[in-house]
């Protein structure tokens, strides 16, 4: 399809913004492909309530009573009130439940409380998602101190140091049990592991009956039933309709651990996943990332549907041609480095749904499996997605963003020369080989650096990206057209990490998600450890602050410095310092400078944070019911996708 004329943006509200992406080449598939894709996008919606109630016990119901009240209510839908608690569901539906997507601090209501109570009643009980044998006033009871007591449930994700992390943190993973407790419990079960160790945790809700610790298991016949039976239901139309016989063994094997919660199987099928190479079409589906949990066990449930971008594949496969070299030439302690590097893939995709933890805001990178052992022995699948990096990178232009922030002339046009191309091969590094990269020592899980392992983890990989950028082998490569290119990533890394992530977070905020404390923890190390000589340097124009890049070799050293550390620190799971330079330099902010920076951006009119809507897949079928072709339609609004979601995916 062309792009030219295609409407990226939909609508902007509070923080967010939400645009569409083009799934561009999709027409060119076969019927095969496209059925194929179709069956995996209807199971990537189906999951969608799993993760409302895993970040939280209350979201669906609040979720639900929100929808019932905005498409019931016969009040003045025009009041101010009215107005505030449709931004408010939107939010939500944003969120995926009442913490906000990357802060994980409970999002404020901006209508009153009196309103809500009065819009709750006015709404047929029969509308409600009411409990059997309660009553409106009970589920008020419920959900005002929720909604509205600021030190009710505050944090979805609490990090902060010598604290019970568990205790002190809103989701849904663990229910009466301490950290104490919980880190105890899995410390025996991985004691018991071998060479092939399971994820111990994973797809599984902890516990305590009595005195008792007990997993309630996300599978077919337990926790979650209902909608992983949908989800299941579409992965077996799917098996009629794959492209060969491993894309069949890799849905089979996720049927079966639906099926069964086994994590044996949950293992078996990553290894299959990452045997299917020859596919076009591919797809991740299932409980994955850790980071909702703060001790990094529990998976949120999310689903990416997508295709093989066979041009801009080309770059990624060239990375992966030339992974062993990348590794032994790492400045790294070489006890640290794979000896072989096994397994390394690469792909530029374009995506066709998004579903779970990766809807509406979405990542544009994917490194796969997390396991170490499995990445050891078998290596990594890693994908950039095209077509979400080019939306993103369409919808900005004209903003006056970089105007604002950059401090001359040349920085900008930099940016706009070589910005979208760097970013990409920051993402492919990043995620291709940063990820892939180092090995832990013998003896050490991987598992040891606890709430500091996500940031850890991000910021090897960035630092991997970000040092091999400047190297003048990935020119050799044709992976960047000249040695100037890298720059415009360097000039955008620091310019970020330093300041304008700042945006993101309300005053008086400490940094919480763990890429944005991996951003700063290395800009804001770079920045102290090069001050002398001026690497990075703080300069004032027309009042407002600016970071400079003077030295791009000397950040490429500092760059290479912190690598080294960070390596060792994941490779000897050394807590203690992984705690240290998370806490000094990830952490805290620079009160004054989030003020300036808060009150620059907020004359720009943007908004900090954005995400997506889905393409509605359409089937044309002919006379006897039979598919003969999909389409994709854009016509969807942001709330009109919500609430069909609501209506027709909706089975927890």
């Amino acid at each position: 399809m062309k792009t030219d004329h295609f409407q990226y943006y939909v609508e902007q509200f509070a923080d967010l913004r939400i645009l569409r992406y083009p799934v561009t080449g999709f027409e060119e598939l076969s019927l095969q492909q496209k059925k194929l894709i179709y069956y995996l996008s209807q199971a990537a919606i189906e999951g969608r309530d799993i993760l409302f109630d895993q970040n939280y016990k209350h979201n669906l119901t609040i979720r639900r009573t929100l929808e019932a009240i905005y498409q019931h209510y016969t009040g003045d839908r025009s009041s101010e009130d009215f107005r505030e608690l449709v931004v408010y569901l939107k939010r939500v539906w944003f969120s995926n439940g009442i913490h906000h997507h990357y802060s994980t601090l409970k999002i404020t209501p901006t209508f009153g409380e009196a309103f809500f109570q009065q819009a709750v009643k006015s709404i047929p009980a029969e509308l409600l998602p009411l409990k059997k044998g309660e009553t409106v006033d009970d589920l008020l009871k419920t959900l005002i101190p929720v909604l509205f007591d600021p030190e009710v449930d505050a944090k979805r994700v609490n990090q902060e140091n010598d604290s019970d992390l568990i205790a002190t943190s809103a989701n849904n993973y663990y229910s009466g049990v301490s950290q104490k407790e919980a880190e105890a419990y899995y410390a025996s079960l991985k004691a018991s592991d071998g060479r092939e160790p399971l994820s111990h945790g994973l797809n599984t809700q902890l516990v305590k009956e009595g005195r008792q610790l007990k997993e309630k298991v996300w599978k077919i016949g337990g926790m979650y039933s209902p909608a992983i039976e949908k989800i299941v239901g579409w992965l077996q139309k799917a098996l009629t309709v794959t492209e060969n016989h491993q894309q069949k063994k890799v849905i089979s094997l996720l049927i079966d651990f639906y099926k069964t919660g086994d994590l044996k199987i949950f293992n078996d099928y990553n290894i299959a996943w990452l045997s299917d190479q020859d596919s076009q079409v591919d797809f991740i589906n299932g409980f994955i990332e850790t980071y909702g949990d703060p001790l990094g066990l529990k998976g949120s449930w999310e689903s990416v549907v997508n295709f093989k971008n066979r041009e801009a594949t080309r770059r990624t496969e060239i990375i992966s041609a030339n992974a062993q070299w990348f590794e032994d030439h790492s400045p790294v302690d070489p006890r640290f480095k794979k000896k072989k590097v096994r397994g390394v893939t690469a792909k530029v995709i374009n995506v066709a749904m998004l579903g779970g933890d990766c809807f509406p805001h979405t990542p544009i990178g994917i490194n796969l499996p997390n396991a170490d052992w499995i990445r050891k022995e078998y290596g990594s699948k890693s994908v950039t997605i095209e077509n979400i990096t080019y939306a993103y990178d369409q919808a900005s232009k004209g903003t006056g963003f970089l105007e604002e922030f950059c401090y001359s002339r040349e920085e900008i046009d930099r940016y706009n020369q070589y910005g979208f191309i760097s970013g990409n091969l920051h993402t492919d590094l990043h995620e291709c080989l940063g990820h892939g990269s180092g090995q832990l020592l013998e003896g050490v899980s991987g598992n040891e650096l606890k709430a500091y392992g996500a940031v850890i983890e991000e910021a090897r990989a960035d630092l991997f990206a970000l040092y091999y950028m400047a190297d003048k082998k990935v020119v050799e490569l044709n992976l960047l057209p000249d040695r100037e290119a890298y720059k415009a990533e360097y000039d955008n890394y620091i310019r970020n990490g330093l300041m304008t992530q700042l945006t993101r977070i309300n005053p008086g905020e400490d940094i919480e998600e763990a890429h944005m404390r991996n951003r700063q923890l290395i800009a804001a190390w770079c920045y102290e450890k090069g001050k002398t000589e001026k690497v990075i340097e703080k300069k004032m124009k027309d009042g407002k602050t600016f970071f400079i890049i003077n030295d791009y070799d000397a950040l490429r050293h500092l760059f290479a410095t912190l690598l080294s550390e960070i390596q060792r620190v994941k490779s000897e799971g050394d807590f203690e310092t992984a705690r240290h330079l998370v806490e000094t330099y990830g952490v805290k902010v620079d009160k004054q400078l989030h003020k300036e920076v808060l009150n620059r951006y907020q004359k720009l009119n943007l908004a900090p944070y954005s995400g997506f809507v889905n393409p509605r897949f359409r089937t044309v079928t002919d006379d006897k019911g039979n598919i003969t072709d999909i389409i994709p339609d854009y016509g969807e609004k942001y709330d009109e996708q919500m609430m069909r979601y609501a209506g027709e995916h909706s089975w927890l």
